[in-house]
């Protein structure tokens, strides 16, 4: 995922896309615990995907307040 994909989205569209971010991520952390997980490194993907969207909610929040 891109910043400038992000940069084009609402607030309303990127706090959807974080709640399914997390959602993915704690479904591959009980992968993992159970052994289960087949990819990895899509555990620090998620984590930086996440950072970014949360990012860009900041900043759109910083421009309206």
């Amino acid at each position: 995922m891109k910043m400038s994909e992000l940069r084009e989205k609402t607030a309303a569209e990127l706090a959807a896309l974080s709640r399914d971010l997390r959602l993915e991520l704690f479904n591959l952390k009980l992968q993992k615990a159970s052994s289960q997980l087949e990819k990895p490194a899509r555990l620090r993907t998620l984590r930086r995907d996440i950072a970014r969207v949360e990012t860009q909610l900041t900043v759109l929040r910083r421009k309206t307040a």
